[in-house]
């Protein structure tokens, strides 16, 4: 992700597609699926900056797999993918590495 250096307190994400069926093998068309509220962080910015003028780092980082609002960020479309940029305040929870397997098994 060479193409866009997120500033201060924005986060640059690409959303992970969900399985076209269900557990019980049942086909699910485009047309039916929800946008996932999940995504992998491709790229951080510096940090907030405090009114103070410090810089706060962020508690995301690249390769976190995170949860985030139905609308939250700005959708942006690079090299034919979609990516959205958005602020950490709008990160609801990191996904645990370990609890990963069981939402991939859901």
């Amino acid at each position: 992700m060479k193409n866009i250096r997120p500033l201060y307190d924005r986060i640059v994400v690409k959303r992970i597609e969900e399985k076209d069926t269900t557990q019980n093998g049942i086909f699910i068309p485009d047309s039916a699926k929800e946008k996932p509220q999940q995504g992998e962080v491709i790229a951080v910015g510096k940090g907030k900056r405090l009114d103070d003028g410090t810089l706060v780092a962020l508690d995301v980082k690249v390769g976190d797999r995170i949860l985030f609002g139905k609308y939250s960020g700005s959708e942006i479309k690079l090299d034919a993918i979609e990516y959205i940029i958005m602020r950490e305040d709008d990160v609801l929870g990191v996904v645990d590495p370990t609890a990963q397997a069981l939402l991939k098994a859901s």
